[in-house]
């Protein structure tokens, strides 16, 4: 059930040919691996999936499935199925007959079919429920089995149109946890459309990033995070943090002072904006040493924040030209950290925070 697939330099136009919905899009999804498609509304995300289904034609590029381009196929011979937000399951169909559909429909026998939906059913824990009317479902359920449906065509490349996204966040953190479950037993090649960071982080191997229907960087969540290739795609992943200045010797310096690059990292001489992770960030006393591998500024609380078990603190960086420590005194440099809510640290409090070289890198500007 898994397989390769390519785009090369994929594009789509719908009525502006100098706008197109996507634009020259190409990446790779190897075998068994699940790849997240993040993006803002409007970034082109769906239009690539919906290409890679047959459900859109490409204006131009390649589609290759285990190297043959399916680009000119028609949807039902790709070998592949999709699951999008709303489940359109077949109200007048019981839940293991929509289950069968696909099976029924390519002329296998009924009793065998129910049988094969059966154990589709188990595996998204939804034995026994194979004689209910759909109607009869929760909303997670009737995901469930519109998975199930899905899994049971044996795709070689599984789509998901954000399927979860309709959800509450506890059904969708146990639609998660199902998808890892299925993956380590059938090991399917997973293309999954969302919006949602937290999501993609959770569910994919590998994220392709869109926006304005070009890919921005293709690579590993943790790198999309820690080593963005460019501003806007630090942005698009929520981070908070950026310290214009100019790269000298290896070492970024900024109004906050100076930050060597991460061991085994060089940095381009010249001009560029430091950018580390609000979550990477630690606050510690006021005077407090740099540990090793961390730089040390001397900061006051700006501005506290609450974000439920957490606490968003607004660090204001304390420089030679404004010694005396007041929030007001102190200039634009500043910094945003994360610390659990229980810290007890107010406005016009002093601290110093630490900044791991490993979590810095230096993009464009």
């Amino acid at each position: 059930m898994s397989a390769s697939l390519t785009l090369d330099s994929l594009v789509k136009v719908f009525d502006d040919p100098a706008r197109p919905a996507v634009d020259g899009v190409s990446f790779a999804v190897a075998p068994g691996e699940c790849l997240a498609i993040l993006g803002p509304s409007g970034s082109g995300k769906s239009t690539v999936l919906r290409s890679i289904a047959g459900l859109d034609v490409p204006s131009a590029g390649r589609i290759l499935v285990d190297g043959t381009d399916v680009a000119g196929l028609a949807p039902e011979r790709r070998g592949m199925a999709m699951v999008f937000q709303r489940p359109l399951l077949f109200p007048h169909l019981s839940v293991l007959d929509n289950v069968a559909f696909a099976a029924t429909v390519a002329g296998q026998p009924k009793r065998e079919a129910r049988a094969d939906a059966t154990q589709f059913l188990e595996l998204v824990q939804l034995a026994g429920f194979g004689s209910r009317p759909v109607t009869a479902l929760s909303g997670g359920q009737e995901q469930r089995v519109a998975l199930a449906r899905a899994l049971a065509a044996r795709p070689r490349v599984l789509l998901l149109d954000e399927p979860f996204s309709a959800l509450d966040p506890q059904l969708r953190g146990d639609m998660h946890v199902l998808l890892a479950a299925i993956r380590a037993q059938l090991a399917p090649t997973v293309v999954m459309v969302t919006h949602d960071r937290d999501e993609a982080a959770v569910v994919a191997d590998r994220v392709a990033l869109l926006q304005r229907g070009r890919l921005l960087q293709h690579d590993t969540v943790e790198r999309l995070y820690t080593r963005p290739d460019s501003l806007e795609v630090s942005r698009l992943m929520g981070g908070r943090n950026e310290l214009p200045g100019t790269v000298i010797g290896g070492v970024h310096r900024s109004a906050a002072g100076g930050v060597p690059a991460p061991e085994g990292e060089t940095w381009a001489e010249g001009s560029g904006v430091l950018v580390v992770r609000q979550e990477a960030l630690q606050v510690a006393a006021a005077g407090a040493s740099a540990p090793e591998g961390f730089v040390a500024l001397a900061v006051v609380v700006a501005d506290r924040r609450a974000r439920g078990p957490r606490a968003e603190l607004e660090l204001a960086v304390i420089t030679d030209d404004a010694p005396d420590a007041r929030p007001d005194s102190l200039g634009s440099t500043r910094l945003l950290a994360e610390v659990p809510a229980s810290r007890p640290l107010a406005v016009g409090d002093r601290a110093t925070v630490l900044v791991p070289r490993s979590a810095c890198t230096v993009v464009a500007g």
